[in-house]
């Protein structure tokens, strides 16, 4: 079986749901406490074993390129003060870590993700969104990983939702189940809650076969007018052995500023350095 080495990142969104905040800065790059979202995800694909990191961006995502290059001027100024340069570890990527890519055009994620098919050639891959960030020792991929190295094939991350949001996600309908993996039978992209074959949930962490490009490269736009790479992977049940995994931890929905926000309640209070004072605002508020 092949070693997962290689991850996706599609990033190529407006972030319109943060305006005013994204007009000139990517949602990616918005801090919980004092990491960007981009971080976290990077930080835990490597934790999996993931040794190079591929970005599909759009216009204006020049700051993400930035965050992983050595900032000399700062790296001088901090050495030069006696400042320890181990809260920048994890920014600081070797040359050819990562590649960037642009999708020119948004045509939704299974188009993002197509946009990587010559990097990623004939390897299995991951794929982390991180507008879903999500925290648990191991990490979510890694978990992921660990599952792959048993089942192979395809993996997707599930997570149980409330039946009114089913409209939101890739559904699953589930097959047989063993603790935290269930089989895969069929999804369906974004159902009516009355017509959902489950409540379980597609969230941002796959590991795909590579075969799923070709699949990508003809295929029609589904729900939203965009190529979803949900109605892709659909096509592939039966051909290849296809599982979920729910996560062993909390998810956080960045996406949404609810979500963003109670994100970074969450990590503030397990920080030893700020959460006193953070639930003492909280006992006051």
């Amino acid at each position: 079986m092949r070693r997962v080495r290689k991850a996706v990142f599609p990033i190529g969104g407006l972030g319109t749901r943060f305006l005013p905040a994204t007009k000139s800065m990517p949602k990616e790059m918005l801090p919980v406490v004092d990491r960007p979202l981009i971080q976290y995800a990077v930080d835990e694909a490597r934790e999996a074993g993931i040794e190079q990191f591929i970005f599909i961006t759009s216009r204006g995502k020049s700051l993400i390129d930035d965050h992983f290059d050595h900032a000399f001027e700062l790296e001088e100024t901090m050495t030069r003060r006696g400042k320890s340069l181990d809260v920048l570890h994890g920014t600081r990527t070797s040359p050819g870590d990562i590649t960037i890519i642009r999708q020119q055009e948004p045509l939704g994620l299974g188009h993002a993700v197509w946009c990587a098919r010559r990097i990623v050639g004939d390897e299995p891959f991951a794929v982390l969104l991180p507008d879903d960030l999500m925290v648990g020792e191991p990490g979510c991929l890694k978990q992921m990983i660990d599952a792959y190295s048993e089942l192979g094939g395809n993996l997707i991350c599930t997570e149980e939702v409330a039946p009114e949001d089913t409209r939101k996600y890739g559904i699953v309908t589930p097959g047989a189940r063993n603790g935290a993996i269930t089989e895969v039978k069929s999804l369906v992209e974004k159902p009516a809650p009355e017509v959902a074959p489950s409540t379980l949930a597609i969230i941002g962490r796959y590991i795909l076969q590579p075969e799923v490009m070709e699949i990508l490269g003809s295929q029609e736009e589904g729900a939203g007018g965009e190529i979803q790479l949900t109605d892709a992977l659909a096509r592939m049940i039966g051909q290849q052995p296809f599982h979920g995994v729910t996560f062993q931890g909390k998810r956080y929905d960045c996406g949404d500023k609810s979500g963003f926000v109670t994100a970074t309640l969450a990590l503030a209070l397990a920080r030893p350095d700020i959460a006193p004072a953070v639930r003492a605002f909280m006992a006051t508020a």
